[in-house]
């Protein structure tokens, strides 16, 4: 029976961390410590130097958060919810999304690509070190002349020769890629012409990665151009139950909710740090908060969390409940991120002048907000996807 009796903070309007299961709700609190008191103070001067704070990894390891929606491995805990995993993703976001990002790619993508593509081995081999933090983990998929078309038109190429495959080619935006210990590299087999998985170290010959500088969105991710040129991969460290795409495909699909929820974490730190200023701000010897126009802008950053978050929680369920489809996900992500777009615009109208300096958040959040937009699929390619779904006709080029 869930504890009712606490009082829901200003951005859950209408309780929804209600619906999680008292332990659930302890993991959940102990994220949102963990956020802020380890990673809050730290996060500014990171997003101002453009670099990630590598001592973070050993906190994000001694605070047991990785590896939970993984059963059997690590700890050999049940796996929790879909909607516990949304809602820490949330409250991540609701700190830093960069940080938040760190993590989804290391216990999203790269252990949710380990865990549906690798056979028992693998899975045994990886996922206990990963879930530990002790194996920092990366997803290469994206490539520079290919962001949304790489399905089609993926460039990187695998090459089998007896008990080994030779990689060549490139790959951009790969967060995590400049310290990961292992990078999950998707490549087109020039024998059969389909996509395969392969686990690359980041000490494999061949294999370089240099960080992409100059960003002006999710600075602290540290994102890297790859390059592989005749990267030797023993068969044995090929993805086994990746045949094709689609397996690729599945990973998007379970990780793509968990951007919207990030964009929901990115639009109530916004809202949190504007309706604060608006009560410490005074202007005309009133706070902002007492002014008609400035609760207008509060209230309709409100509304868009409450109506997002409980898109969410319904997303959330139909993933426990193995139901849910690409359309779901895809249609999460489109709109939550339009709505996060016209949140953080209006948190930072607040703030006036001094919501373009670090020193208050919102400006930190508005900029992250646009690297969340792109990626995990624009909003034309979700829309397109959510299209396909309701009309029964194709819009693909």
């Amino acid at each position: 029976m869930t504890d009712r009796t606490h009082e829901p903070a200003s951005h859950d309007f209408y309780d929804f961390e209600g619906a999680l299961p008292d332990d659930e709700r302890k993991i959940l609190d102990r994220t949102r410590r963990f956020m802020r008191e380890e990673v809050a103070p730290l996060v500014n001067e990171a997003w101002t130097a453009g670099r990630f704070p590598l001592e973070l990894v050993a906190r994000f390891r001694d605070s047991g958060l990785a590896g939970l929606s993984y059963e059997g491995y690590g700890e050999h805990r049940p796996a929790v919810s879909h909607l516990l995993t949304g809602m820490m993703a949330m409250e991540m976001s609701r700190v830093d999304a960069s940080v938040a990002t760190f993590f989804g790619v290391h216990n999203g993508l790269a252990m949710y690509a380990v865990h549906s593509g690798g056979d028992e081995e693998q899975r045994e081999r990886w996922l206990p070190g990963m879930a530990a933090m002790d194996t920092i983990g990366a997803f290469a998929l994206t490539e520079p002349l290919d962001g949304s078309d790489v399905a089609a038109g993926m460039r990187t190429t695998a090459r089998r020769e007896g008990d080994e495959w030779i990689l060549d080619g490139a790959k951009r935006w790969i967060g995590n890629a400049t310290f990961a210990d292992l990078v999950v590299v998707w490549a087109r087999d020039v024998e059969d012409d389909q996509v395969k998985g392969f686990v690359v170290g980041k000490d494999a010959p061949g294999f370089t990665a240099r960080r992409i500088e100059n960003k002006t969105s999710l600075r602290i991710v540290e994102n890297a151009d790859i390059t592989l040129q005749g990267v030797r991969v023993p068969e044995r460290d090929r993805l086994q139950n990746v045949a094709s795409f689609r397996d690729v495909a599945e990973v998007l699909r379970a990780t793509r909710s968990g951007v919207a929820w990030q964009a929901l974490g990115v639009m109530i730190g916004a809202y949190e740090a504007a309706l604060a200023y608006a009560h410490e701000r005074e202007q005309f010897g009133r706070p902002l908060a007492g002014f008609q126009l400035v609760q207008d802008l509060l209230v309709k950053c409100l509304g868009n969390i409450t109506a997002c978050w409980g898109m969410l929680l319904q997303l959330a369920r139909l993933q426990d409940a193995g139901v849910f489809k690409d359309e779901h996900s895809s249609l999460a992500k489109a709109h939550v991120t339009a709505r996060m777009r016209e949140v953080v615009a209006w948190a930072r109208e607040i703030f006036g002048g001094n919501g373009i300096v670090l020193d208050y958040d919102v400006a930190r959040f508005f900029a992250d907000a646009e690297a969340i937009y792109s990626f995990e699929g624009t909003r034309e390619m979700n829309t397109l996807i959510v299209g396909k779904a309701v009309t029964g006709e194709s819009a693909f080029v």
